[in-house]
């Protein structure tokens, strides 16, 4: 199950709070960060991935609204908010649900089932295709395990099958969808919601025993 990284953004404590004690109880949910503004999101988002935005509307400096319709190619949505008058317009952005508070645990519990549903369909549907053995094929991308790098060539391994590919590691990266794959080492991209555990300087999967480099230690650990 992938889990998603949680933004959370309301200029009540109270609320920012409440939604994070929410999200404890939530497997697949890990909050990154708790925001009393859009300006402090925008701050975090520049350097951060997030899978799922919760949103309060009527907030100071920039509302939720206004800023929503400012984001490109943004996370997934989940509007918080005393009044439900902004419903409809929020429907036509990226928003999967809309709370209205207060927000009851089961309320809650249905709307971040939601977003997983759509992140499963998603990553189970999407695919790519690598060039092995003088023909193209498809590989989904939530069956690879991990990809090794080999001088000029790449070692993919899948769930499925072992592929080797003309290209190098960091084009292959590029492929992979963003905060879903993690470099490990110069050689090494593991899928993160394939990793069995973390022990030393190595990543376990099943049999396979992947390095960690000292450069990449500290924002390996800190990517889990």
């Amino acid at each position: 199950m992938k889990q998603l990284n949680c933004l959370i953004i309301d200029d009540e404590p109270i609320a920012r709070e409440g939604i994070a004690d929410y999200c404890k109880e939530i497997s697949f949910i890990h909050v990154v960060a708790l925001c009393k503004n859009v300006l402090q999101a925008n701050h975090y988002l520049e350097k951060n991935h997030v899978d799922l935005i919760f949103l309060d509307i009527n907030m100071p400096i920039v509302s939720g609204i206004d800023w929503l319709k400012s984001l490109k190619n943004s996370p997934s949505i989940i509007m918080t908010t005393a009044y439900d008058e902004y419903a409809l317009e929020s429907f036509t952005y990226n928003v999967l649900d809309y709370l209205v508070k207060p927000i009851s645990f089961e309320r809650f519990l249905q709307a971040v089932n939601k977003v997983n549903l759509y992140y499963q369909d998603k990553t189970e549907n999407e695919v790519l295709f690598l060039k092995s053995e003088k023909q193209l094929k498809k590989i989904h991308i939530n069956d690879i395990l991990f990809a090794e790098a080999m001088q000029n060539y790449i070692k993919v391994i899948t769930t499925k099958e072992t592929i080797i590919s003309n290209m190098p590691l960091k084009s292959f990266k590029e492929l992979l969808p963003e905060g879903n794959f993690i470099q490990t080492h110069k050689s090494f991209i593991v899928s993160k919601y394939k990793v069995d555990k973390i022990a030393e300087n190595q990543i376990i999967m099943g049999s396979f025993k992947i390095p960690i480099s000292v450069r990449l230690k500290k924002y390996v650990l800190g990517n889990f």
